[in-house]
């Protein structure tokens, strides 16, 4: 498992227009990973709604939110276009990045053998280093958002 001290894994991603994205594009800034199950689906939306309500501050400490699951870019897009999400949401569409994170979960909804993001929450450093790691005991669990802002902002 990826902990607090390793190097981030590298990753480069597609956004909501298609365009890649990769963790190396943010070196210089803290990177909020937020790993989330799937788009519309409850908790996700309340825990994506709760970093944009929250990206002010976020911003404030230095910090940017890339949202990460397993949904395509369209669907990513039309959710972010919903909640109007000020933040990059990338699409693992290999489960790659889950699997280098240690974020997957399987089974969501029921659904025996289907694979995706468990909710997640890294804090990756300027220098690309793990400082936070939060993981939910399962995914109907939501990050302390209060600890991660203070986290953030001891950095």
């Amino acid at each position: 498992m990826v902990k607090i001290g390793d190097t981030a894994p590298a990753f480069t991603l597609k956004t909501t227009d298609k365009s890649d994205v990769s963790l190396s594009d943010y070196l210089g800034q803290n990177v909020i990973l937020a790993f989330y199950p799937g788009a519309f689906t409850g908790v996700c939306d309340k825990e994506m709604c709760s970093f944009q309500d929250n990206i002010g501050r976020l911003n404030e400490a230095g910090c940017v939110v890339l949202g990460i699951s397993v949904d395509s870019p369209w669907a990513n897009a039309e959710f972010a276009r919903k909640y109007d999400l000020g933040f990059p949401l990338l699409s693992d569409l290999d489960r790659k990045v889950i699997e280098s994170y240690d974020a997957s979960f399987v089974g969501l909804g029921g659904i025996e053998g289907y694979v995706c993001a468990n909710r997640v929450v890294v804090i990756v450093d300027s220098e690309g280093v793990i400082q936070y790691r939060w993981n939910a005991e399962n995914p109907g669990v939501e990050p302390d958002y209060d600890a991660i802002i203070e986290h953030v902002s001891s950095m």
